[in-house]
C-alpha cells in the first residue's frame, strides 16, 4: 500500500509486486504530473494506467466523469478500479485496451502516458500515432521517458512539434494537436 501526497492531494494506492513501480510512485510519473496543468474543462485519457496514479490524480483535480484510464493488462485495470474506489473517484471509466484500440472517444483534451520504454518502440509508437487521433484539435499529449531522441523525432513527425522538459533524469514531452494547416506549416 502506498500513501502519498501529490500537489497537495492525498492519495492511497494498492499495488502488486508484478506491476510497474509497486513500492513507490515512479519519479517519471511525478515529473510529468509536476508540469501538467489540469483544467475543469479537460477530458483526460490515462494511457497505460498501471495501478491508476495519473488517472486517479486527474479525477481528484477535475472530476471522475472527465477521466478514462486504460491498460492492456487485466490486473492493472482491476487494481485501478479498486484504487479509484479507495480514493473516492470510483466513477472513472477504466477500460481493458491494447493502446487506444477499445477507446472510442476522440475528444480528449489531454492524453497522459508513462509508456513502457525499456522494450522496443512499438508500444510508444502506437500510443503516439493512435493517441493523436483521440485528441481534439488543441488537445495535448504528455509522455515521460528516460530516452529522448526517438520520442522527440516521433512526436515531431506526428504533431509537427514538441516541447521537452528534463526533470530528475526524465524527459517529459509535450505536444499539441493543431489543425492540419498549422501542422503542415510547422513541418516545413
Amino acid at each position: 500500500m502506498i500513501n502519498t501526497t501529490i500537489n497537495n492531494i492525498d492519495l492511497v494506492f494498492n499495488t502488486d509486486s508484478t506491476l510497474f513501480s509497486p513500492e513507490s510512485i515512479d519519479k517519471g510519473t511525478l515529473a510529468m504530473l509536476s508540469i501538467v496543468e489540469l483544467l475543469p474543462t479537460d477530458k483526460v485519457l490515462d494511457l497505460g494506467c498501471g495501478y491508476g496514479i495519473v488517472g486517479i490524480y486527474a479525477a481528484k483535480c477535475i472530476g471522475e466523469k472527465s477521466v478514462v484510464m486504460s491498460d492492456v493488462e487485466i490486473k492493472c485495470v482491476e487494481i485501478s478500479r479498486e484504487n479509484a474506489e479507495a480514493n473516492g473517484v470510483g466513477g472513472i471509466q477504466t477500460v481493458l485496451s491494447d493502446g487506444v484500440s477499445e477507446i472510442k472517444d476522440n475528444d480528449f483534451t489531454l492524453i497522459l502516458s508513462n509508456p513502457p520504454y525499456h522494450t522496443e518502440f512499438s508500444i510508444p509508437k502506437r500510443f503516439i500515432e493512435k493517441g493523436f487521433n483521440r485528441l481534439k484539435v488543441g488537445g495535448k499529449m504528455y509522455m515521460v521517458t528516460k530516452r529522448k531522441d526517438w520520442y522527440k523525432k516521433k512526436l515531431i513527425s506526428i504533431f509537427g512539434g514538441v516541447k521537452i522538459h528534463e526533470i530528475d533524469g526524465y524527459f517529459v514531452f509535450y505536444a499539441e494537436k493543431r489543425d492540419s494547416q498549422y501542422a503542415n506549416s510547422t513541418k516545413r
